[in-house]
């Protein structure tokens, strides 16, 4: 079992969450969001559509005021559940959706991925079909779903920035995956103007491609943001997965190879540090490791929110108060960036050295990455 939230963090309501514009979108989005993925599978857990629309409520009264879901996620049934959820609350939230994935013609296998269709009467369709489960005119942001570079055509392109003068989506986004890669997606959604955001797996223990990305928009000078998703890197950095923990085949996590975990064990205890902060006056405060590394990844500009998984009332307690604990230091970066280049001190193979790519692994050669490409 995880740790649960101390009694400091159990607060009824919040509303001082920090907010973050994404982009140049003039979109405000809360630096912690909730990730609604958890409310429209059972991949975390079993929870009846009263309990999910009540972690959606929660998450809100808790001043986590980004909502990111997506028309795939049980197949429309988290945006029904976060329309209902949202139900006269709607001008408190930033609303987020993704399309582009068929599910309407074809049946869910298991974790496996579906088709994804990008022609324009599609997406048409997948996003009225998207505003009328979550029972609104407009999204503050629509995200393309998993699209490969090559998907993304000048039509798509036209397609959604006609969506975005006409108001119907307020900012645009472009989510990577599913699994962990995809630069030369990124990279193109911080090339292309009309994307205010890119989304992707960005954590302490697997800084690639986030970093790349990061380093892109400052080269670049592009205002776009990054919104991370996995900041606990499946439930390590969380210590929600212990070595004491048995995952079932049906939990989302455990896709990951034994070692990765392994090794991940012996990373947490190197970053202990992290839990008793002392800032430059002296003054020492307090973290959970799961807010720490909230943290450190808003200690990054270009990270305008990020998406943990909340799991139940304790996560949300707890993960939305890392706007309140101590920021990152300098010395705190550094030391971590130092462990970073040395891998944590571990000297074997986890298993998780590879990045996807949809372009024969010339995106991985061109960023200059020590990693395998994982052809898609």
């Amino acid at each position: 079992m995880g740790k649960t939230a101390p009694d400091k963090w159990d607060r009824a309501e919040r509303d001082d969450m920090y907010n973050r514009e994404l982009g140049g979108s003039g979109v405000e989005v809360s630096e912690v969001g909730f990730g609604a993925w958890v409310v429209g599978t059972d991949w975390w857990g079993d929870r009846s559509d009263e309990q999910a629309v009540g972690m959606v409520e929660d998450a809100l009264d808790a001043g986590v005021t980004y909502v990111d879901t997506g028309d795939v996620y049980g197949h429309g049934d988290s945006e029904r559940i976060v329309g209902e959820a949202i139900d006269g609350r709607r001008d408190e939230v930033t609303l987020s959706t993704k399309i582009g994935y068929d599910f309407y013609d074809n049946p869910q296998a298991g974790h496996g991925e579906l088709p994804k269709e990008l022609n324009e009467e599609y997406l048409r369709e997948a996003l009225e079909s998207s505003l009328d489960r979550l029972d609104t005119d407009y999204v503050d942001v629509l995200q393309l779903h998993n699209a490969n570079v090559d998907e993304v055509t000048p039509e798509v392109r036209d397609l959604l920035r006609e969506w975005k003068t006409e108001g119907r989506v307020r900012a645009l986004g472009w989510a990577l995956g599913p699994s962990i890669g995809w630069l030369a997606e990124g990279d193109a959604a911080v090339e292309y103007e009309e994307f205010d955001a890119v989304q992707t797996v960005f954590n302490l223990f697997e800084q690639e491609p986030g970093r790349h990305f990061i380093d892109t928009i400052r080269d670049s000078g592009s205002d776009t943001s990054v919104i991370a998703r996995v900041p606990h890197s499946s439930g390590l950095l969380n210590e929600q997965v212990t070595p004491d923990t048995v995952l079932e085949d049906g939990d989302h996590r455990s896709h990951r190879p034994k070692e990765w975990y392994e090794a991940g064990w012996e990373k947490v205890e190197s970053i202990r540090f992290l839990e008793n902060p002392e800032d430059a006056e002296g003054t020492a405060g307090t973290r959970t490791l799961g807010q720490a590394s909230i943290r450190w990844l808003l200690a990054h500009d270009e990270v305008a929110s990020v998406t943990p998984t909340f799991r139940n009332a304790d996560d949300i307690a707890e993960w939305s108060a890392a706007s309140d604990v101590p920021p990152i230091t300098d010395a705190e970066y550094e030391r971590l960036e130092e462990l970073y280049a040395t891998n944590f001190g571990i000297d074997r193979d986890d298993g998780m050295d590879a990045l996807r790519t949809s372009v024969d692994g010339e995106d991985i050669a061109a960023a200059g990455l020590d990693k395998r490409a994982a052809s898609y």
